[in-house]
């Protein structure tokens, strides 16, 4: 009788963990896309585009390396629900939030450089990623990880002619 019952806080007790890891991973997730969504706003005046080089005929000051980087973990559970999708194959949605996350914020950090440096173009922007993984050896245990690098070359130009 004891050793059922001891089975069964056991089982309830890592039940109840994943529930709450699951739930304040949640609130956290939902939480950064609405600093996001904030943030974003504050840096819409700056332009930004991959395109290599700025048009002849706009007058810009030289030009200032600017980057952003960014490491972000999503909870344990969802990188248990993702391994069980992987099971039967599909879109991961818990990776693909965590990629636009991880992309959205490390181009903020960039733009605050930007912004700090006076431009109001970035130009030439590349993303890199390096890591996507679980855990800091990229092991198969912790948390699913995305670290993500976005670089360009800021300007502030003064005059579009033409």
């Amino acid at each position: 009788m004891e050793e059922n019952l001891n089975l069964i806080f056991s089982i309830g007790g890592t039940i109840f963990l994943l529930a709450l890891g699951f739930v304040v991973g949640t609130l956290r997730e939902n939480a950064h896309f609405r600093s996001l969504e904030a943030r974003e706003k504050t840096y819409s005046g700056i332009m930004v585009t991959d395109l290599r080089t700025l048009p002849a005929n706009w007058n810009a000051d030289q030009g200032t390396l600017v980057q952003g980087e960014v490491v972000i973990a999503s909870d344990y559970f969802k990188g248990f629900a993702a391994s069980l999708r992987n099971l039967v194959g599909g879109r991961v949605g818990v990776y693909e939030k965590l990629m636009d996350r991880a992309r959205r914020e490390a181009m903020l950090r960039m733009l605050y450089q930007a912004r700090v440096a006076g431009a109001n173009v970035v130009w030439n922007i590349r993303y890199e990623t390096s890591t996507v993984g679980r855990g800091p050896s990229g092991g198969s245990s912790g948390a699913p990880m995305a670290e993500v690098f976005v670089y360009g070359t800021a300007y502030r130009v003064t005059d579009r002619e033409g």
